[in-house]
């Protein structure tokens, strides 16, 4: 096993990987409460979310670190989570069974683009500046979800604004607001799970205050997976019109780009690149698109490469066999489902707000000084949070983006995907409204 993960030339041991395997799960192991809160309130059972989220986590971590043999760590994604949710599900009212089979579908050619050239073009395709935008944006939108939940954001009374300023001393906000100062205390401490120990800690609070209810037990026999389970595959016939097909679009981009950037980042924090590129992308980038598809069909949203897996190589990990130990503690996770009872919505809405500070901090790299680059930005960071929507967001970030290069007199330097682009979300946006 030592030959197979190469730990001589990678100078590590077991000890070292599965220390970093286990640091790797504290600092995303928040996912397992977070993704079934989210997706529960899509309709989904909260049970099986959960067994779907530590199976397809589990499930990807070992593809992951026994095929592409990288010490990077999967599960269902913050944010996309929240797209599939309260966007697609809530927003334009499609079945979360019709939303998870978009999900396959984008793993589907997620993963056909990975065999082919077409995924350097693509890559090459999209500008910097946006990839950027669409990740603030979303950042500040789970942020906004987070507030909402919370209640420290409400809906304000008809006639005056649009939003406004809950009951800050309501017990759950005053829970809430525990919870975002004490993650925020283990965040700048640099914790390597200062999430999940800000989760811990503000339901702990909850339980002592009487906020949260103890647990009828802290183990217990694993939750059905059955109201989850391959329902996806009795909606595949629903997928070719127009809502779905940008659906599967922004799934697809959201998870092709985060998931690029992610190993990049990985690989280059472990020392793992050669000459600045990274060996095996092909079977990296092809176990996070077959990730996508074995979570959709177990029951989650889609499933991709975290970025917390950093915390994992700076604590030694190098290997894929830091994924394997990580992949060991998601399956461990099954048998603590009663905690999903502790985890409420004033516990989870820390991880969200956090999460989505974490995402936001990508404006900084932003050109805002060159407005050919920050209309567009802006105007995608801006729309999804007040419009509900990332989608939205993005579609007028690929319609401005054209245009102001074009008023720039850089139309040569703007891909021709992204003018097929913007004639697809000009329509898109016509046929919507």
């Amino acid at each position: 096993m030592q030959r197979y993960f190469n730990f001589r030339e990678l100078n590590t041991n077991y000890r070292q990987e599965s220390v970093a395997g286990l640091t790797t799960f504290l600092a995303m192991a928040y996912i397992l409460f977070v993704n079934p809160s989210v997706l529960s309130d899509a309709g989904m059972d909260q049970g099986a979310v959960y067994v779907a989220t530590a199976l397809a986590s589990a499930i990807a971590c070992l593809i992951m670190g026994i095929w592409a043999k990288y010490p990077v760590a999967l599960a269902p994604g913050m944010g996309i989570n929240a797209f599939f949710a309260y966007t697609v599900v809530l927003g334009m009212g499609i079945p979360w069974q019709t939303a998870l089979a978009g999900t396959f579908m984008s793993g589907l050619i997620f993963f056909i683009l990975t065999l082919t050239k077409i995924r350097e073009t693509i890559i090459n395709a999209i500008p910097e500046q946006l990839k950027l935008a669409v990740a603030a944006g979303i950042g500040l939108f789970i942020t906004f979800i987070g507030f909402q939940n919370a209640g420290i954001v409400v809906d304000a009374d008809p006639g005056t604004t649009v939003v406004a300023l809950g009951d800050i001393t309501a017990p759950g906000t005053l829970l809430t607001i525990f919870g975002i100062v004490i993650t925020a205390f283990f965040m700048i401490r640099g914790f390597k799970g200062a999430i999940f120990y800000g989760m811990i800690v503000t339901a702990i609070a909850g339980i002592i205050f009487k906020q949260i209810p103890l647990p009828d037990a802290l183990v217990s026999t694993i939750p059905s997976l059955k109201p989850t389970f391959g329902v996806m595959f009795g909606n595949l016939g629903d997928l070719f019109t127009p809502h779905l097909l940008v659906v599967i679009f922004t799934l697809l981009f959201v998870d092709f780009f985060d998931t690029a950037g992610t190993l990049m980042a990985v690989a280059r924090q472990a020392g793992l690149l050669e000459d600045g590129k990274l060996p095996r992308a092909g079977k990296a980038l092809s176990a996070d698109s077959v990730a996508t598809m074995i979570g959709a069909v177990l029951g989650t949203s889609t499933t991709t490469s975290f970025v917390e897996s950093t915390s994992g190589v700076a604590a030694g990990g190098r290997s894929g066999f830091t994924s394997v130990v990580t992949a060991g503690f998601f399956i461990l996770a099954l048998f603590f489902s009663p905690l999903l009872s502790v985890v409420t919505s004033e516990v989870t809405a820390p991880a969200l707000i956090i999460v989505g500070i974490l995402m936001a901090s990508s404006l900084a790299e932003i050109k805002w000084k060159d407005f050919e680059f920050a209309i567009p930005a802006f105007m995608t960071v801006v729309t999804m949070p007040l419009t509900y929507s990332i989608s939205t967001g993005i579609a007028l970030g690929f319609i401005f983006y054209p245009l102001t290069m074009v008023f720039k007199g850089k139309f040569k330097e703007v891909h021709p995907i992204m003018y097929v682009l913007f004639v697809v979300f000009v329509i898109y946006l016509g046929w919507a409204a």
